[in-house]
């Protein structure tokens, strides 16, 4: 059992770890310190445990994990793996990984405005009083994102590069037919200038998960295993709820690059 001292930390424990012959990494924690160990493990044989001890646990809900420690465990000595994607960021301070997504623009900002103490007293509460306090300031600016060579141009408050379709589980899905094992990433880029559009927006992604009704001139949609998001006005980035600088950002998939303990897809 080995204790994180500092952001990062769980990523060296992991690479030392694996040096070592470990057969298995279990983690304790949230999204952000499951990525920095599997930072360690990707395209490696080497599983990764997940034990829902974060603010959101997405990534650990999106696989259907179970919700309590003990329950976790319990499936980890099953020892049922998964091989699951991930998104690759090459960043001025290296390599990174994302197992639920990362973004530009209001989200971003959200992740890295929220203290955490907010996040230990409230949970994803934290994030949504961040939330309302920065959406009355909401704008839009214009963004070029390129998937696969091919270039849109869109105005947005956000950019999603999703490895996945749930981000609040299980009840939150924004994107239908998203999955963590397709191979590819999926892109939401929203447009919102005021609250009312914020949740105009909003409850349009999540009508289009039930009917599929497509894009509108406020929502645009792309699918592609290589994503850039370039923005007119330098914008935020974050990766799996951990700020990672600013745009522009390229995210690449990573087709199973991950092994977990996790029941059948």
């Amino acid at each position: 059992v080995a204790e994180t001292k500092a952001h990062g930390h769980a990523r060296q424990l992991a690479a030392a770890a694996v040096a070592d012959g470990a057969e298995a990494i279990v983690v304790l924690g949230g999204d952000g310190t499951s990525m920095q160990a599997a930072t360690a493990l990707a395209n490696s044989e080497v599983p990764l445990g997940l034990l829902p001890g974060g603010t959101g646990n997405v990534l650990a809900g999106n696989l259907r994990l179970p919700t309590t420690v003990v329950r976790a465990v319990e499936l980890i000595t099953q020892g049922r793996t998964r091989q699951i994607d991930l998104g690759r960021l090459d960043r001025d301070d290296g390599l990174h990984y994302f197992g639920v997504a990362c973004g530009a623009g209001v989200d971003a900002r959200v992740m890295g405005e929220t203290a955490a103490g907010e996040k230990k007293r409230l949970g994803i509460g934290g994030y949504f009083q961040t939330l309302f306090r920065v959406i009355p300031a909401v704008r839009s600016v214009p963004f070029a994102v390129t998937v696969d060579g091919r270039r849109i141009e869109a105005p947005g408050a956000m950019v999603l590069v999703l490895n996945c379709g749930v981000l609040i589980p299980p009840l939150v899905n924004v994107r239908r037919g998203a999955a963590l094992d397709d191979g590819l990433l999926d892109v939401i880029i929203l447009a919102a200038d005021s609250p009312w559009e914020v949740i105009r927006g909003a409850a349009r992604t999540f009508l289009n998960v039930v009917i599929d009704g497509g894009e509108a001139p406020y929502l645009r949609y792309a699918r592609g295993g290589e994503v850039t998001v370039a923005a007119s006005m330098t914008q935020p980035v974050q990766y799996d709820g951990d700020v990672a600088g600013t745009t522009p950002v390229t995210a690449i998939v990573q087709p199973g690059a991950l092994h977990v303990f996790a029941p059948d897809s």
